[in-house]
């Protein structure tokens, strides 16, 4: 089968953002692709975490993945750092990386604002380890969100390269778009992002998520319940796109249209379609949090079958370019 890898960071409690924008997908790509998913605790490194919550955090969002319908009989979910063949294949990877190729890269820039205290090395040589990630697995198909499109087209320049010194070794990795690329969070603005405060937690309540979206941005010329609008400038009707029925969103962009349906009333009705989602997600994380011998398994045996074939490419990448083979 063709195969796809992908991972998110444990930086925090999964949202909604995460759970459109990769899990959806996730899951929908198990059932034609041999899949590798991951939690990539060393990438977090890079924010300098607790190392008690980054142990929470890392159970919590496997938790979700899980809880969202990854299935560990169809995929492999592991955690990054227990497979360490993820840093050494990164070490080798950055020593094929020209140092201007990084200096183009913009999400540097953008995470160093957002922690000008920590600017280390790792978030600058962060994509490396993600061309590590995707490369260990001989991945054929990546996931990816708008914003990593950069540090993918890296990855490939990256093996290209290697490709070419050493010998044809590694696939070209080929973007999977998911149906939602880009999900802007509660302030209409940025993509949603804990750091942001600007999400919806998959696994908030109903009555919690119904809090934050009266608060959330909608249809600026709206400012009351009499004024027309445009749905499609909306944030909260393109929330609508990705949890409520068809025939729902058409009344809804219609009722705008015309002032005959409030923004309250459109808020309300999303609160109710995403707890029909969140809701049975909410249960099944409750569920294995219950049984934590259950996940601890679940990660293990996701860990060993990824080190057997992160280890076969370890193996053939030390024979081509001279490294002692392992034992």
């Amino acid at each position: 089968m063709v195969r796809t890898m992908s991972g998110i960071q444990p930086t925090g409690k999964l949202h909604s953002g995460n759970y459109l924008g990769a899990i959806v997908n996730w899951v929908e790509l198990q059932k034609n692709y041999e899949a590798f998913f991951c939690v990539v605790d060393l990438h977090a490194l890079t924010q300098r975490p607790d190392p008690a919550v980054l142990k929470q955090a890392v159970r919590e969002v496997a938790i979700g993945i899980l809880a969202s319908g990854v299935d560990p009989d169809k995929s492999t979910l592991f955690v990054q750092s227990q497979v360490p063949q993820h840093a050494e294949l990164g070490w080798i990877m950055t020593c094929l990386t020209p140092l201007g190729d990084l200096n183009r890269m913009t999400q540097f820039k953008d995470k160093s604002a957002q922690q000008p205290e920590n600017i280390n090395a790792g978030l600058f040589t962060y994509p490396i380890l993600q061309t590590a990630d995707i490369a260990l697995y001989r991945a054929d198909r990546v996931p990816v969100g708008e914003d990593q499109d950069q540090h993918l087209e890296l990855a490939r320049e990256t093996l290209r390269r290697f490709n070419f010194v050493y010998g044809e070794t590694f696939p070209d990795p080929q973007t999977v778009r998911s149906h939602a690329p880009r999900v802007i969070g509660l302030d209409g603005q940025a993509k949603m992002s804990k750091s942001k405060g600007n999400e919806i937690g998959l696994f908030e309540t109903a009555d919690e998520t119904m809090q934050k979206l009266r608060g959330a941005k909608t249809d600026p010329a709206r400012l009351r319940k009499s004024d027309p609008g445009t749905p499609e400038v909306c944030n909260i009707f393109s929330w609508h796109g990705f949890f409520s029925p068809a025939e729902q969103r058409a009344e809804i962009a219609a009722g705008c249209r015309s002032a005959q349906l409030g923004c309250v009333d459109c808020k309300k009705m999303l609160a109710t379609n995403l707890e029909a989602v969140k809701g049975p997600i909410r249960e099944r994380a409750a569920a294995l949090r219950d049984n934590p011998a259950r996940l601890d398994e679940i990660l293990d045996a996701g860990a060993r079958k990824a080190r057997v074939a992160a280890e076969a490419t370890m193996q053939l990448v030390r024979e081509r370019i001279g490294l002692r083979p392992s034992k």
